[in-house]
C-alpha cells in the first residue's frame, strides 16, 4: 500500500515542497524514514504514533517505510508531524482514499492530537504556489500569515481529528481569509519620536540626509550623549513599508518563529549584543536560517558600541551593505540571503569613552587609541556615509521643552525625497542615493 501527500521545510528563507510517500507492507511491525531527514523529523515518529493512537485512529501493525523526497534536501523541524500522521492514517481506511496530493498540509503534533504552529509557513506557501493544488492545510496559529499569499483555500487546522474529517469530507472546515492590503493599511508603527531627543540639531539634521537617501551613518560620542536614542529615532522616519516590503520581511520572520501578526507592517529594528556569534549574526545552522543581517531586511541593523564587536564579524558585512543580499555556503549547500539594510554604527570616540568630552578628561594615550578605532577597517569605513558627532547634551537642553518637527513630519520630507530618487532612478537598478556606483556620481 502506497500513499502520497505534501509538505515543505525551509531552507534559507525560501521554501522547498516535499513529496512523503508512505509504504506499509509486509515485514516486522516498525517506521523507517529515508530521504536526508534530520534528528527532529527522526523523533516525531513517536509523537505522530501517540497522535494517532490518542487521536481514536488504529496505527499501522505493519513494516512501514516513509520517502521525503527529494532524497538530496534535508528535512528538519516538526512541521512533517502532520502530513505524516494524515498518511498513516489514510493507509489504513478501507475503501476511497482522501486526495491527499492535491493538499499541502503543514504541523507539529502535540500527544494528544493537537496541532500546533510551526515557522516558515509563508515561504513554503510562495513556493507552493507555483503548483496545482485544491486546498493548504495549516495549523490555526499560522493560517492568517499563509493567507495573505495563498490563492488557494487556507483551511485552519486545530486538530488531527478535525483534518481527516475535513479530508474526507464529513467536516468541512470553513477556510481562512485575509485581506492583505487592509492588514497593511491598519499597521501602526511604534518607535521613539524625534521630538524626544533634546538638542542635537546637526546629527538629527544628519540622521534626515541619511534617511531620505538611504545612507549608512557612524555616530561617535561620548557616553550618554544619546546616540541610542538617535538611532532608534531613525526607524520612525524612514517611509513606510511598501506591500511588497511588507511581505518579504514578513517571510524573513516566519522562518524564525510563528508570528502573532500576520503581517509585519513596521520596518524592522535589530540591536545585536557584541557577544552575538557569527551564525547568529550572519546565519547558519543545518537549516541555514537567517542571523541579525537578513532580520534586518527593508529595516535598520544597529551597532551600539561598534568597535567591542570582533573585527571579524564585522567585516562580514562587506557584501550585504555592497549587493543588498548575500550567498552563505555550509558544506549542507548554500542559499542567498536578503539583507538590504540601513547600518546604523555607534562607538566612542576611545575606549574610555572621554576624548571629545568638553568636561571631561580622557585617560587613554595615543597608541591606545590608535588600536582602538583600527578595530572597524578601511572597507567598512568606505561603506559609511556619514560620520556624525554627537556631543553631550548642555543642561539647558535637557529642561527645556520638546521643539522642532516630529517623527511623522520628517517622514513626510523623506518620502517626499525617496519620489524624487524613484523618478531619478526608474532606468536604473539603484533605489536611493546610497546605493549609486562610484562611476555614477562622477
Amino acid at each position: 500500500m502506497l500513499t502520497r501527500c505534501r509538505s515543505g521545510v525551509v531552507r534559507g528563507v525560501q521554501g522547498e515542497l516535499v513529496e512523503l510517500e508512505i509504504h506499509t507492507g509486509r515485514g516486522l511491525p516498525g517506521i523507517a524514514m529515508v530521504g536526508k531527514v534530520g534528528a527532529s523529523v527522526r523523533e516525531s515518529a513517536q509523537r505522530v504514533r501517540a497522535a494517532i493512537l490518542n487521536g481514536g485512529f488504529p496505527y499501522p501493525r505493519k513494516k512501514i517505510v516513509v520517502n521525503f523526497a527529494p532524497a538530496d534536501v534535508p528535512k528538519t523541524g516538526a512541521g512533517l508531524d502532520l502530513p505524516l500522521a494524515v498518511g498513516l492514517i489514510a493507509s489504513g481506511l478501507p475503501g476511497a482514499k482522501p486526495e491527499l496530493a492535491q493538499h499541502l498540509i503543514l504541523g507539529e503534533l502535540a500527544l494528544d492530537g493537537r496541532v500546533r504552529g510551526v515557522r516558515g509557513v509563508l515561504p513554503i506557501v510562495c513556493a507552493a504556489e507555483k503548483t496545482k493544488l485544491t486546498g493548504l492545510l495549516v495549523p490555526e496559529e499560522n493560517a492568517g500569515e499563509a493567507a495573505i499569499v495563498s490563492t488557494c483555500p487556507v483551511y485552519p487546522v486545530r486538530s488531527l481529528r478535525q483534518a481527516i474529517a475535513h479530508l474526507e469530507g464529513r467536516v468541512p472546515i470553513e477556510p481562512q481569509r485575509n485581506d492583505p492590503h487592509s492588514l497593511f493599511e491598519a499597521g501602526e508603527e511604534a518607535s521613539p519620536d524625534f521630538r524626544q531627543v533634546r538638542g542635537q540639531d546637526a546629527a538629527k539634521r544628519a540622521l534626515l540626509i541619511g534617511a531620505a537617501g538611504g545612507h549608512n551613518v557612524l555616530l561617535v560620542g561620548p557616553p550618554g550623549s544619546g546616540k541610542t536614542l538617535l538611532a532608534r529615532c531613525l526607524l520612525g522616519i524612514l517611509p513606510r513599508l511598501s506591500l511588497a516590503e511588507a511581505i518579504e520581511t514578513t517571510a524573513v520572520h516566519s522562518v524564525m518563529a510563528p508570528l502573532k501578526n500576520p503581517l509585519l507592517t513596521q520596518r524592522p529594528f535589530r540591536a545585536p549584543h557584541h557577544t552575538v556569534s557569527e551564525a547568529g549574526f550572519l546565519g547558519g545552522g543545518v537549516s541555514l536560517r537567517p542571523g541579525e543581517v537578513s532580520l534586518a531586511h527593508n529595516g535598520v541593523l544597529f551597532l551600539d558600541e561598534t568597535l567591542e564587536f570582533p573585527r571579524r564579524l564585522l567585516d562580514l558585512l562587506r557584501q550585504p551593505l555592497e549587493e543588498g543580499e548575500f550567498c552563505l555556503s555550509r558544506c549542507g549547500g548554500s542559499r542567498t540571503l536578503p539583507a538590504r539594510i540601513v547600518l546604523v554604527l555607534a562607538t566612542n570616540p576611545c575606549p574610555c569613552g572621554y576624548l571629545t568630552h568638553p568636561r571631561r578628561a580622557c585617560s587613554c594615550t595615543p597608541p591606545v587609541v590608535e588600536r582602538y578605532r583600527s578595530r572597524l577597517s578601511g572597507p567598512i569605513i568606505d561603506r559609511v556615509d556619514l560620520i556624525i558627532p554627537v556631543d553631550p547634551v548642555e543642561s539647558h537642553h535637557l529642561s527645556s521643552e520638546a521643539s522642532g518637527p516630529n517623527s511623522r513630519e520628517l517622514r513626510e520630507k523623506v518620502s517626499k525625497a525617496r519620489e524624487v530618487q524613484e523618478e531619478r532612478y526608474q532606468d536604473a537598478s539603484t533605489r536611493v542615493n546610497g546605493e549609486v556606483d562610484g562611476e555614477d556620481l562622477i
